[in-house]
This record gives structure tokens, C-alpha cells and sequence, in this order.
């Protein structure tokens, strides 16, 4: 049976499958509703056998789906690869780096990263996507991520590791707070305060919540914001308490009336590692991304000693 796929065809797939909707994959893509689902099911049509199992809250693929989609991913990384290697000889050719980010990283270390990679890199398009650690960790390991930056405090199983910055959580709470003036509290003793916390599907709001739940105590949250910016400024005015990293909170407490507060709990100190599954397999564009952050982390930890 001849199999006449395009690559559209397969990077459609692939995001469909990834995101686990249609429409999220058709918008990846700039693609309609209409022209993805019409693509879908000549392929299914063309191989005679259901890709997907629809459901009313989005698919997902079947045992025939998940061979193609790990098919098609191996093709995008190679395509990646030869693009990546090319764009030394052919101006104009784009390449992809595909990179997950956790919220410290994302938020705290990557910008001025990118700007300076991005910079350089004329001919590399990054696709982030902020998740939790444990879900960068299995993307990469799946080759669904080039790769990927998370805490050190997850399994990182058979990846290869490359240690980046301290990231330190830390409480902040207002001036007049009962707490201001201690020294260090517990996570515990912070769950009994309110919270402003971040926007749902921020990974280290998820990192919170799952902990408050091994205490087995609810974070009570009165509002949830996109930005640590405007949690210091609620926190000022006396909402509620936060936990961020010291970074930010460092940076926002020189113009906000906030405390900043240690937090008792070993899970609060952490690495933020990048992590890939075969650095030497890597196309250059994406070994130049390591190198650069490799280089930047090493900077960064010298100011600090």
C-alpha cells in the first residue's frame, strides 16, 4: 500500500496528538477546524484504521495513533537535525528548537537567555511551553522536547543532566504580617494564611498544591495572577501571603512593602537542570542553546560566590 503522507500531514498529527485536541492542533499549525479534520481522516481512510479515539473533551490516539505519532515525531527530529546543520550553508532555512520550561526558569532565567540565543540565531524559531518538571522529564524522554529545564528535585531517570542555576523558593508576606519578623516558617504554618497564587497551568502553582496536599491541608487561594510582579503588589496590600522564588522576590522587595521569609522545608532549595536525552545527537542549533546556558549558569553562580 503506497502511503501518500506529506509532512503537514504528520506535523498535524503530531500536535494534535500532543495537545490532545483538534483544534489546538489546527491553530498550532494556522490550519481551520475544517482543513485539519478533513487531513485526519484521509489518514485514517488512507491506512484503513482509526488514529484517534474522539471524545467530547478533546482525543486521543490510538494504539495504531501512538505508532504513527512516535513515527512522526523521529521525522520532525530529523528534520530538525538536517535544518539545524544546513543553516550554515543556506541562508533562509528555518530550524526548530523545542524547549519546556518550568515557571522559575520560564520566568526568572530564560528571557535574557533567549534574547541573547535569539540574537545570534537568526535562523532558529524556538516553541516554548511552560510544564511541571515531571512532565518535561517524560516529553523529553519521549521526544516530544528537544529539551527541556526542571528542578533537580524530580526523578530525572535515564536523562543527561547539566546543573544550571540555584533556584530558592521563599515566602513573602506584608510588612504587618505576624510573620514578618520570623526568621524562617513552615510551608505548614504558611498553609493556614491565605494565598495569591499563580494562573492555573503555572507548574509551580501545581508544585504547591501537590505538597499542600502530602500535608493534607488545602491551599486556600483568594485570587490567582499571571505574574510575580502583581502577586508582590497584592501581597503588600495585605491579601494574602505568596510563595515565590527569592530571585523575584529579592527584585520586587527593593520598591514593594513585603518580607521575605525562609521556608523551613528541604523541597523549597533547589537546581534547575536542563535536561535532553543524547546531547551528541543534538542538531548544532540546539548544542549552541546548551552551550550558551551552560556558559550563562556558570556566570551567574560566580557573582553569587
Amino acid at each position: 500500500m503506497a502511503m501518500r503522507f506529506d509532512l503537514i500531514d504528520l506535523q498535524l498529527f503530531l500536535r494534535v496528538t500532543q495537545s490532545g485536541s483538534i483544534t489546538a492542533g489546527a491553530k498550532q499549525l494556522h490550519m481551520t477546524l475544517a482543513s485539519a479534520s478533513s487531513r485526519l481522516s484521509g489518514m485514517e481512510d488512507l491506512l484503513g484504521t482509526a488514529l484517534l479515539d474522539r471524545h467530547p473533551r478533546g482525543v486521543t490516539p490510538t494504539a495504531a495513533g501512538r505508532s504513527l505519532a512516535h513515527h512522526a515525531a523521529a521525522i520532525e527530529r530529523q528534520l530538525d537535525l538536517m535544518k539545524g546543520e544546513l543553516g550554515h550553508y543556506a541562508e533562509g532555512l528555518k530550524a526548530e528548537l523545542r524547549l519546556l520550561s518550568n515557571t522559575a526558569a520560564l520566568s526568572e532565567f530564560l528571557p535574557d537567555l533567549l534574547s541573547e540565543y535569539l540574537g545570534t540565531h537568526p535562523n532558529v524559531d524556538i516553541r516554548l511551553d511552560e510544564k511541571s518538571s515531571t512532565e518535561i522529564v517524560q516529553a523529553v524522554s519521549t521526544g516530544r522536547a528537544d529539551l527541556g529545564i526542571v528542578a533537580d528535585t524530580v526523578d530525572l531517570g535515564d536523562m543527561q543532566v547539566i546543573p544550571l542555576w540555584r533556584d530558592q523558593l521563599v515566602a513573602i508576606v506584608p510588612a504587618a504580617h505576624p510573620l514578618a519578623h520570623a526568621e524562617e516558617t513552615s510551608f505548614e504554618t504558611l498553609l493556614t494564611y491565605d494565598f495569591i497564587g499563580l494562573t492555573q497551568g503555572s507548574a509551580l502553582q501545581e508544585h504547591l498544591f501537590r505538597h499542600a496536599q502530602l500535608c493534607h491541608q488545602d491551599l486556600k487561594l483568594r485570587v490567582r495572577l499571571r505574574s510575580f510582579e502583581s502577586i508582590c503588589r497584592l501581597v503588600e496590600q495585605g491579601i494574602g501571603v505568596a510563595i515565590i522564588p527569592d530571585t523575584a522576590a529579592r527584585r520586587h522587595r527593593e520598591r514593594s512593602q513585603i518580607k521575605v521569609i525562609p521556608i523551613k522545608e528541604s523541597w523549597t532549595s533547589r537546581r534547575l537542570c536542563l535536561v535532553v536525552r543524547d546531547l551528541d545527537a543534538l542538531p548544532s542549533h540546539a548544542r549552541s542553546f546548551v552551550e550558551l546556558a551552560r556558559s550563562r549558569a556558570r556566570h551567574a553562580d560566580a557573582a553569587e560566590s
